[in-house]
């Protein structure tokens, strides 16, 4: 079995292969959903090293189409999180690692190379930033910052999110939205803000962060209040507490 050092080890030398430039893009589909030739070497880097360690494995990963859960054993992979935000050289794009064992994430690791913050989070472990224990605020909804974002990928569902988000915005401090959904749930676990939403995203995006969120004291469910979905899409909420929690879940299933 893979110990979270050697996991973090292993993200951390994949992050080299996120050059500055040079680097090559292509759409996948339009210019909203863009791969660039960094993630297709990050995601091989990855899926070679990691099979190497766990050869009985299996594989998601959102490029290549690759989608192989049917073992006891399942990686969760995102090479970069953000492909928009590290083509244009903003900060938040992040390496999202996730092993998934049965139908619970077992380890996790974010790591954010142009701040060199590496979060990680073993179950019944905690979570760390940089070897740091972190904890998600104590902020109540009237001072709480909320993370969210419209669908770019599927535009027909921007009226509903922007009722959700009007509504939040009227209840809560104030919105950001910073383009990558695994750096925007880290910084809910270690107390940057305290809300999250999003209508629409694939396992590869809150995987990994979302043991990191629970492993900080924080909640984190799909949009309509179950469970996660961590082999399919859905929508994504998440808070710092119960309470907010569930003010958040109110107003999304008002919409």
């Amino acid at each position: 079995m893979i110990t979270i050092e050697q996991l973090t080890d292993i993200v951390r030398e994949a992050s080299r292969l996120m050059v500055s430039d040079g680097f090559e893009i292509e759409q996948k589909g339009g210019c909203e959903n863009i791969v660039t030739s960094s993630d297709v070497a990050v995601q091989n880097f990855l899926c070679e090293r990691l099979l190497q360690l766990m050869p009985e494995s299996g594989f998601l990963c959102e490029e290549k189409d690759i989608n192989d859960t049917r073992h006891e054993y399942t990686w969760i992979i995102d090479p970069i999180d953000g492909t928009a935000n590290y083509s244009r050289g903003i900060d938040q794009c992040a390496i999202c690692v996730g092993l998934k064992h049965g139908d619970e994430m077992q380890m996790g690791v974010v790591y954010i190379p142009r701040t060199d913050e590496l979060f990680h989070a073993e179950k019944g472990k905690g979570a760390y930033l940089n070897g740091r224990r972190i904890h998600v605020s104590d902020r109540p909804f009237g001072n709480a910052v909320l993370c969210t974002a419209l669908p770019v990928y599927h535009k027909e569902y921007a009226e509903v999110c922007s009722r959700i988000i009007v509504d939040a915005f009227g209840k809560c401090n104030d919105i950001r939205r910073f383009g990558a959904c695994a750096p925007e749930l880290c910084y809910l676990a270690m107390g940057r803000c305290e809300l999250y939403f999003e209508y629409l995203l694939s396992p590869w995006d809150y995987a990994a962060a979302s043991l990191i969120v629970t492993e900080a004291g924080g909640v984190i469910t799909s949009a309509d209040g179950s469970r996660l979905r961590l082999t399919e899409p859905t929508g994504v909420i998440a808070a710092n507490n119960k309470s907010n929690y569930q003010q958040l879940l109110d107003i999304v299933l008002n919409r």
